[in-house]
């Protein structure tokens, strides 16, 4: 195999987020865009180290559970990756996903726990499987439209990058992930400006006019605030442009028509300066029975209704936050965005501190907590890394949002030496999650729940919720000792004795078990039959929350010779 051979072959594997794995010649290649079971041409375009990718050149055979996609512009737009699979498909491929990837940590997690292997029943006790979005198309509340073309020196476009490019852009006006009325202003927009003849910026040559297009809608109040980009290279009158948008028939109301002016040579949105051409610079969303003024650029979940269930679940796993019947517990919600769940923390909390690195965001959730009547929130304006060794007061619990790469190693340094009893990690990107925990498991934390959240149907985005908890002595007591010979001394040589007397029995493994009945015995007993006995007897068993329904072939049971040969090494480790 080289490159620029050609192959052929059937897609093993789907890799988060996107890596489809495959085999040419028995060696491995990483081939993006593709689906598990579809038949599929490439060319390898890398090859070195024993690493090699492809890339797509066709889909020769769908996957015997592809769809029709819904979205006329999939497989040309490169926003989606997944509309060709059936909502419970995708919901089961970014499960076995997360699962894989944080596996390595469940392991570490294991073998500090005194397990002698790492066991499907010790992690379906802590992984939940996935919880599933309310809605699986028009779920956005944001979009980000691109100006440019679709080919070379072509007419005008508006919308998502096209598959595999980064600088052809195709129009998708009709788009499945937004509802009706961000198409009808995505379609005004391109129709407005490709009648005036008006320039788009070339990323290249750093010319032209158009960049980008915001529109942000909330999913409860039906508010659209509406943000055209461009650099300062043309001077153009968009008051006929406001005026065409204002006279669409929405279902939403527009309440605010922004101009954001951004000369930055990088292709993101951002403003040097913001003119307010009609309304107002802001819009409110409501979430679990709280309001929430949002701004062009506050950060907020992108599904509203898929949002509640991720808020919720966090909640859930942060647990009676006044467990000791106080409430004057002190959470830090780091990385708060607009302080969605700093206030819905709020009131079971005696304070909540939050602490966000975007002004405008920070700005928005001050007004926000006024306008849920909370007083015990205080919003920091600031980089966790830098603004956190400041803070005076110390957290009892912490929640972590943090961006999609994660927290700063040494912000998380600081974060674990709080000690906290309980930490709830929101990622949005299982890879750097999985880093990140694998640093707190060395530290003393434990993950107690784990579950992946679909807020992104159609897409191989998915977020996650994770349970932490840190185990700490409950009390102290100081006491004096003095050794020797004589009254009130305590003589040397019993020391030995009382502590070989209190020691605590050790955790019988699996492994354990399977030794002592192969060593006395002479046979193997599987982990499974182990399993069955003590289920029989009675004995505590961790739950299985995404246990299978129905098993693919009939399970085997231990022959009675077995079965007392289990119930014998249990005898001998004290388990009965």
């Amino acid at each position: 195999m080289k490159k620029g051979q050609i192959c052929e072959g059937y897609v093993e594997r789907l890799d988060f987020p996107n890596k489809g794995v495959l085999s040419c010649e028995d060696e491995k290649v990483v081939v993006k865009n593709v689906l598990p079971g579809q038949k599929i041409s490439f060319m390898i375009t890398k090859k070195r180290k024993g690493k090699a990718e492809g890339r797509l050149l066709d889909v020769l055979e769908n996957a015997p559970y592809e769809i029709p996609s819904v979205c006329p512009h999939f497989g040309v737009c490169g926003g989606c990756a997944y509309q060709t699979l059936p909502y419970d498909k995708q919901l089961e491929l970014k499960k076995r996903q997360v699962r894989k990837l944080l596996t390595p940590v469940f392991a570490k997690q294991a073998l500090l726990d005194g397990e002698a292997e790492l066991t499907d029943e010790y992690v379906n006790h802590i992984f939940e499987g996935i919880k599933g979005s309310p809605v699986q198309s028009a779920y956005r509340n944001k979009m980000e439209f691109s100006f440019g073309d679709e080919v070379k020196d072509g007419p005008l476009s508006l919308g998502m990058h096209k598959r595999g490019s980064f600088y052809d852009i195709v129009s998708v006006r009709e788009c499945q992930l937004v509802d009706e009325d961000y198409r009808k202003i995505l379609n005004t927009t391109l129709d407005y400006f490709t009648q005036k003849g008006t320039s788009y910026y070339h990323r290249m040559r750093h010319e032209g006019y158009l960049r980008h297009l915001l529109v942000r809608k909330a999913q409860k109040t039906g508010e659209i605030l509406i943000a055209l980009i461009t650099t300062t290279q043309e001077e153009q009158d968009l008051q006929p442009y406001v005026d065409a948008l204002l006279a669409l028939p929405l279902q939403g109301k527009i309440t605010g028509v922004l101009h954001t002016k951004n000369d930055s040579v990088a292709d993101v949105v951002q403003s040097d300066e913001t003119v307010l051409l009609y309304g107002q610079d802001y819009f409110y969303e409501e979430l679990l029975g709280l309001k929430f003024k949002i701004s062009q650029f506050s950060f907020f979940q992108t599904n509203s209704l898929g949002a509640e269930v991720l808020y919720e679940t966090a909640r859930e796993f942060l647990g009676d936050i006044s467990d000791d019947g106080r409430n004057d517990k002190t959470v830090f919600d780091l990385y708060s965005g607009t302080g969605t769940i700093a206030q819905l923390l709020a009131p079971v909390a005696g304070r909540v501190i939050g602490v966000e690195i975007v002004e405008e965001a920070v700005k928005a959730a001050r007004e926000n907590a006024k306008l849920n009547n909370l007083n015990n929130c205080e919003f920091i304006a600031g980089d966790v890394l830098k603004v956190i060794g400041d803070i005076k007061e110390k957290p009892d619990f912490i929640v972590l949002d943090p961006p999609r790469d994660g927290i700063h190693p040494k912000a998380l340094q600081h974060i674990i030496d709080y000690q906290v009893d309980r930490i709830v990690y929101i990622s949005c990107k299982p890879t750097s999650l999985a880093r990140d925990l694998d640093i707190m498991i060395e530290q003393g934390y434990r993950m107690e729940r784990v579950v992946a959240i679909d807020q992104f149907p159609g897409t191989g985005h998915v977020e996650s919720v994770v349970l932490l908890s840190h185990k700490k002595a409950d009390s102290y007591i100081h006491i004096d000792v003095e050794f020797g010979e004589g009254e009130g001394k305590i003589p040397v040589d019993s020391i030995a004795k009382r502590a070989e007397a209190y020691k605590p029995k050790e955790k019988v493994t699996y492994k354990m078990i399977k030794e002592y009945i192969e060593a006395k015995y002479g046979f193997k007993v599987h982990t499974a039959y182990i399993a069955e006995v003590k289920r029989d007897l009675g004995l505590p068993m961790y739950d299985a929350p995404n246990a299978v329904e129905e098993l693919k072939q009939p399970r085997k049971h231990p022959t009675p010779e077995k079965v007392e040969a289990i119930k014998d090494a249990l005898r001998y480790f004290a388990v009965i």
